[in-house]
């Protein structure tokens, strides 16, 4: 659940990394004060190896939208923050692809995005299709403390 909340993170523009599953505390801890981060967990025994100069949230939340939620009203979080400026996947800032890179969009995708945008550490291109846009919308009603509609059928 709190690498579906990174991703909405990295979404939102913010500067968000992830530790591999089973990665001991000691070194989520030493990770979070070398990188100057804070560290959200649901691990209560987390709470007890803190460090003085380490902030650790600790979230009550249950499912994703409950996570949203609760940073928004805890942490202040602007969902709104810089919306897709980071790579969804390695969390790298993007960059403004050059005019050859549309020719790797898809063709019924490239007819209708006006913004490509590019990973320089893994390549990923981002382009402001409709998926874009139904993402904009869920942070736009994270940001206002709404939860997203129910897929209609």
């Amino acid at each position: 659940m709190l690498k579906g909340l990174a991703k909405w993170l990295r979404a939102a523009g913010y500067d968000t990394e992830t530790a591999p599953e089973g990665t001991p505390d000691r070194k989520l801890i030493e990770r979070a004060q070398r990188e100057r981060r804070i560290l959200l967990s649901r691990d209560r025994k987390l709470m007890e190896r803190k460090a003085p100069d380490v902030r650790i949230v600790l979230l009550a939340c249950n499912c994703l939208d409950d996570c949203i939620d609760e940073l928004r009203t805890r942490l202040g979080v602007d969902w709104l923050h810089r919306p897709f400026s980071r790579c969804l996947r390695c969390n790298t800032p993007l960059q403004e692809a050059t005019p050859d890179r549309w020719r790797e969009v898809p063709e019924f995708s490239r007819q209708a995005a006006t913004l490509l945008r590019w990973c320089p550490a893994c390549e990923q291109l981002f382009w402001d299709g409709s998926h874009v846009a139904r993402m904009r919308e869920r942070l736009q009603q994270a940001n206002a403390g709404r939860r997203p509609s129910p897929p209609t059928d």
